[in-house]
């Protein structure tokens, strides 16, 4: 695939490893039909390794067939989480540095995620948009604290640490983004 033709969320092997291309910026030089650069932001499947790579618009790039099975969260063994298909029940064994920062989102009957397969291979996952987790420790609801903006540090049920409004207080249950790891509402 050439690089004229890339588009955001493709996905393709550069140096051996596989990417997906987040960020595509077009850049020509001149008027005079100079050569057009595509700079392009990849991030490495798994992993999420950033790596900006420019590129003239006749340079390719080997795209890569990467399937998505929706999935749910089943359960943690040794080594690693397991998430069950779906649609055919088959199971897929994903390692904690294969998951990265996602398994701060992951809690007992997690539904909405789905996998990254590579040739029938797990490679990633993507989360729902938001998670409901519970708020463990935090500090106590102040009187007002409706009416205010500031915001408090709270520990969640998974041990992910994020800033709420002053009003949440202990056992609550809230939504949280998985994509900014901030607080999204009450669940």
């Amino acid at each position: 695939m050439r690089a004229n033709e890339l588009k955001r969320g493709n996905v393709v092997e550069h140096d051996g490893r596989v990417w997906q291309i987040r960020e595509i910026d077009k850049s020509v030089p001149t008027a005079r039909g100079g050569n057009t650069t595509y700079r392009i932001t990849l991030y490495s499947i798994p992993g999420a390794q950033k790596l900006d790579l420019s590129l003239r618009a006749d340079d390719e790039l080997r795209e890569v067939d990467l399937s998505r099975r929706q999935a749910s969260y089943s359960y943690r063994d040794e080594v690693g989480y397991v998430f069950m298909d779906d649609e055919d029940y088959s199971q897929y064994l994903l390692g904690a540095e294969l998951l990265g920062d996602a398994v701060d989102y992951i809690t007992d009957g997690l539904t909405g995620c789905h996998v990254q397969l590579i040739e029938g291979e797990p490679v990633g996952l993507q989360l729902p948009a938001s998670v409901e987790l519970e708020v463990v420790e935090t500090a106590p609801e102040l009187k007002g604290g409706t009416a205010t903006k500031r915001p408090k540090p709270a520990r969640l049920s998974t041990g992910l640490e994020i800033m709420v409004p002053e009003y949440i207080a202990s056992g609550e249950r809230i939504l949280v983004n998985t994509v900014s790891g901030e607080f999204a509402g009450r669940a």
